[in-house]
């Protein structure tokens, strides 16, 4: 009989469940297969100012949030990882890190709306930096942007709700010549489908709130890097300057949804797959967005640069947006809310939910128009998912 195959380490699904808790075998250890959940908000010093198992307060290190740090680094190809109370946190840590007053940062016009808040409501008004939004789906607008006081390109991609890409390889390629740096909000692709340090992006971000947790139970973000410097300065602001830690347990409950993120994220892509072609199909759908359509504009790019189409479907019915918000509310089996990247389908009507707070010419103009509505795709029965959609459709 041939000896078995030695197990590759370099599989993301391996990764998923082993990377960041090794058990610890040595003699005093426990063998914990699952990291424990280190509570503790300080630690006993043997040697008073440099202990030795190197812990001191756990705003500015926890054995737990180690762990996940380690897990979201090595999804993500990347030799650091920061965890955070927010996915807002991990934007505003990364910004107020590297942004000086009177630097200029070139912005998709498609950012998550509480990217753009912070961007206009405080950096703009508060640190005088100036952001300039432009379509990224087209990467010589990007470069045309770009300014002597430039000091950031944020994209994300794909965006919130309208599922556009950016090129990030092109852009990161801009990014160099310029001396400038590339942030990409991948929350929506996850490392699993898109790794942008490996495209050429200096750092990311993502709400683990989202896929990364996928479960509905905990509010963090994280930040991933190789550059080293930056790193150190992303951490300093992190540990000193805001404190915007990930607790102990949300950490416990971010690793142990992320061993499934392989599983979800494959099941959330071939559900979303087959609603968005029932929608483009269905006579009450105006429009259907979602990259794994070959209809979709970007479809190309999305095949190059992800290694899948995501969850995320959004769409437009023929309809006023009373009767947007009617459909929804129609739905058993989708519910309504806010978020997305959980087991659970939800969906929304962004003009009176996540996008209500923006004035309308300016929603409108985004593309966010009173008949769209927003469909993150859970882990369900597509045929049931497909049915309860049908269902709300028929009414309209």
């Amino acid at each position: 009989m041939d000896d078995p195959p030695e197990r590759s380490n370099d599989a993301f699904e391996t990764k998923a469940i082993h990377a960041g808790e090794e058990p610890d075998l040595d003699p005093g250890g426990t063998g914990d297969l699952v990291s424990p959940i280190h509570l503790s908000s300080t630690f006993a010093m043997d040697e008073a100012g440099d202990p030795s198992h190197g812990y001191k307060y756990s705003r500015l290190g926890n054995p737990t949030r180690e762990a996940l740090d380690e897990r979201v680094a090595t999804l993500s190809d990347a030799n650091h990882a920061m965890t955070f109370a927010s996915g807002m946190a991990a934007i505003a840590t990364t910004c107020l890190s590297v942004l000086e007053s009177g630097d200029h940062v070139v912005a998709f016009d498609g950012i998550y709306g509480g990217t753009k808040v912070f961007f206009d409501d405080y950096l703009a008004e508060h640190f005088d930096v100036a952001v300039e939004y432009v379509d990224a789906t087209d990467a010589d607008a990007v470069a045309d942007a770009v300014a002597p006081e430039t000091a950031l390109l944020w994209m994300e991609s794909p965006t919130n709700p309208l599922l556009k890409l950016c090129d990030i390889a092109a852009i990161g390629g801009i990014a160099d010549r310029h001396d400038v740096l590339l942030a990409v909000d991948n929350t929506f692709a996850t490392p699993y489908f898109q790794r942008p340090l490996s495209l050429g992006a200096d750092v990311s971000v993502y709400s683990t709130t989202k896929y990364l947790n996928g479960h509905t139970d905990s509010i963090g973000g994280a930040v991933v890097t190789n550059d080293d410097a930056l790193a150190d300065r992303i951490r300093f602001v992190q540990e000193y300057a805001l404190g915007a830690m990930l607790p102990p347990f949300d950490c416990y409950l971010v690793l142990r949804g992320s061993k499934t993120l392989p599983l979800r994220m494959r099941q959330h892509e071939a559900n979303a797959k087959r609603v968005a072609r029932f929608l483009s199909e269905h006579d009450a759908v105006t429009a259907v967005h979602y990259p794994g359509l070959e209809t979709h504009p970007q479809h190309g790019l999305a095949a190059r640069q992800m290694d899948g189409f995501g969850g995320v479907v959004s769409f437009e019915i023929d309809g006023t947006g009373a009767e947007a918000r009617a459909f929804v509310e129609s739905l058993d089996l989708f519910t309504v809310a806010v978020s997305l990247g959980s087991v659970e389908s939800l969906i929304e009507h962004p003009a009176s939910m996540s996008a209500s707070y923006v004035p309308e010419e300016e929603r409108l103009a985004s593309g966010i128009t009173d008949s769209l509505i927003r469909a993150p795709v859970g882990v369900e029965s597509a045929d049931d998912l497909i049915a309860d959609l049908e269902r709300g459709l028929r009414h309209l």
